[in-house]
């Protein structure tokens, strides 16, 4: 999908709050009292946001809900594996739901969360974990340079 708009490729500074369809607030730059600031169509952000801010005027307010395909994604069956609890030195010590880093093949980290252990195996899944969640955001254009 070709994001267009008047801000694409210009740095955009947003506020924003992040909620799920319960309410519930996962993020919010508000907080923070800081603008999270991007360049719009460059794939820094999930699609949703980018589309959404890509047109909007500085001073403007909107209210966006985003399906997991313009969010994280669906989950990805092939991002969940088993290794054996031996393999991995340390292993033994993780507990169901924590989050770890594991190394890839190339050397650089990335996030999983540990879902189910048993004596001899450990299950992670690598998901993001937001991934086949509805999104929901109220994003306020505060300023394009």
């Amino acid at each position: 999908m070709e994001i267009t708009g008047r801000n694409v490729g210009k740095t955009c500074r947003t506020h924003y709050k992040g909620t799920f369809n319960d309410g519930t607030q996962f993020d919010s730059s508000y907080d923070r009292g800081e603008p999270l600031e991007f360049v719009c169509g460059a794939g820094q952000m999930i699609k949703g946001f980018d589309a959404a801010v890509a047109d909007m005027e500085v001073g403007e307010v909107k209210d966006i809900h985003l399906m997991p395909e313009e969010a994280y994604g669906q989950p990805n069956p092939d991002a969940i594996f088993e290794l054996e609890i031996e393999q991995l030195p340390g292993s033994e010590d993780l507990t169901v739901g924590q989050q770890v880093y594991l190394t890839n093949q190339m050397g650089q980290p990335f996030p999983v969360k540990v879902t189910a252990k048993t004596e001899k195996t450990i299950t992670f899944d690598a998901n993001h974990e937001m991934a086949g969640k509805e999104l929901n955001f109220k994003i306020e254009l505060v300023e394009v340079k």
